[in-house]
Order: C-alpha cells, then sequence, then structure tokens
C-alpha cells in the first residue's frame, strides 16, 4: 500500500501518525454536509465572562448531587471564549477536580497534539465537559446525570456561541443530540443541532481520555480530525 503525503505540521503531526496503523490509507471521499442557516447571530455585545459566571452560579447551586457532592471543584471551561470552536468533553478526571482545569496531565497533552496535527493552537478554541464536576471513581453517568446537567450544557453553548461544535465521547454525544448509541456508530458523521434559532454543525468522535486507553483507534480519531479541518475552511472560520 501507498501512504498519502500529509502536510505535516512538526513533531506533533509526526507522533500522532506513528500512532496510526501503517498501513492506514486516507480516504479522500465527501461526506454528507448539513445546510447551514445563512443568518449570522451575532452575540458580541454578549458579556460573556459575567455570563459565565451567573452559569457557574446556577450550577454551583445544584442540590442533591452526588457528583458535586464527591468533587472538589466545578470545572467551567477553559480557552478563548470568543472562539468559533467549542470542543465538549465528559467529564473532568482526577486532575481536572484537583486543579479546577479542563483536560489536563496526560489527556491534554494528547488533545494538544490532535488540534496541532490540523493547525489549531488548543489555547484558541474554547474547552468544557458535558457536566462539570467528577463522578465517583470516574464512572460514566447515569442518563438521569446526564439530562440534569445537559440543560447548563446548552445554555453554556448558547453563551461561547460557537460556529462548530466537536463532541468528545459518548457522554458528550448523549448530552447534546440525545442518542446513547454506540460512539463507532456515530462518530465523524456531521450533524446539526438549533440552539436560540442558530444552527450550528456538530461532530463526535473520540475522546483524548478513551485513546489513551485504546490507542489502535487513533486512526478513527484522525478521520475525524481531517473532517473537522475541511468544515473550518468551507466556513471559512478564522482561529
Amino acid at each position: 500500500m501507498i501512504k498519502k503525503n500529509l502536510n505535516q505540521n512538526g513533531k506533533y503531526v509526526q507522533e500522532f501518525l506513528d500512532a496510526i496503523e501503517p498501513d492506514f490509507i486516507f480516504s479522500n471521499k465527501p461526506i454528507n454536509r448539513f445546510k447551514i442557516i445563512e443568518e449570522k447571530h451575532n452575540n458580541s455585545g454578549v458579556d460573556k465572562t459575567t455570563e459565565l459566571s451567573k452559569l457557574r452560579e446556577r450550577i454551583n447551586a445544584i442540590e442533591n448531587c452526588n457528583l458535586k457532592t464527591n468533587s472538589k471543584n466545578l470545572v467551567m471551561g477553559d480557552g478563548n471564549t470568543d472562539s468559533s470552536i467549542m470542543l465538549i468533553g465528559e467529564t473532568p478526571g482526577e486532575l481536572e477536580d484537583k486543579t479546577g482545569h479542563s483536560f489536563q496531565g496526560e489527556i491534554g497533552i494528547l488533545l494538544k497534539k490532535m488540534l496541532l496535527a490540523i493547525n489549531i493552537d488548543i489555547d484558541k478554541v474554547y474547552r468544557t465537559y458535558s457536566i462539570n464536576f467528577r463522578a465517583p471513581g470516574d464512572r460514566k453517568p447515569t442518563a438521569k446525570e446526564i439530562k440534569r446537567y445537559s440543560i447548563f450544557l446548552k445554555q453554556h453553548i448558547s453563551i461561547i456561541n460557537p460556529e462548530i461544535l466537536v463532541l468528545m465521547g459518548s457522554t458528550a454525544m448523549e448530552a447534546v443530540i440525545g442518542s446513547n448509541d454506540r460512539i463507532s456508530n456515530e462518530r465523524g458523521k456531521w450533524k446539526d443541532i438549533i440552539l436560540k434559532s442558530k444552527t450550528i454543525p456538530l461532530i463526535v468522535t473520540y475522546s483524548p481520555s478513551y485513546l489513551i486507553r485504546f490507542p489502535e483507534n487513533k486512526k478513527y480519531s484522525w478521520e475525524d480530525l481531517k473532517k473537522i479541518k475541511d468544515k473550518i475552511q468551507q466556513l471559512k472560520i478564522k482561529i
């Protein structure tokens, strides 16, 4: 088999590609694209810092929540709040709970490499979680917990007002689009979500924590990353 030549961007791209099966051939087949509403809903007049602070207070006011009770910190989000790209992970882990910041340690390093593979600086995107508290024992949140926090998540998305959503992991997928199907059946497909009359394209992919446990799936994440890059170019988004 013959590999296609890729436009590599330094050692991070090479390290990412080295984890992919050596005989893997990337597909350039066109993907299904949903029609995006042309009207732009500009919320530049919104004070995002204030709105995020209010949302944080509402989340902290939740009562009778096992997730909140067993957590040290509420992990709200990091990165550029004015970014056109919003990444939504599953739940904070031990390091995130300890520091109060998203995607720490080995997970954060892998995410940084993944984004650099498509020429995106991690600090130029906004990153958060489906649920803002660590689940006891890092278990998967229940359907009831996901539904409860999805209300806050959708408010969070509305405040950031991105042009593209990237859902990383099955919990994020269930929280935003309501699907509890296998993530392998849903990943890599562009879908739409409508919030406050704005249509936002989204894509589901594997979370960095999952890829650390199952590195053989990195090749599929690379496919998804290429689709994200294509969408950014299609929508003429500047990052």
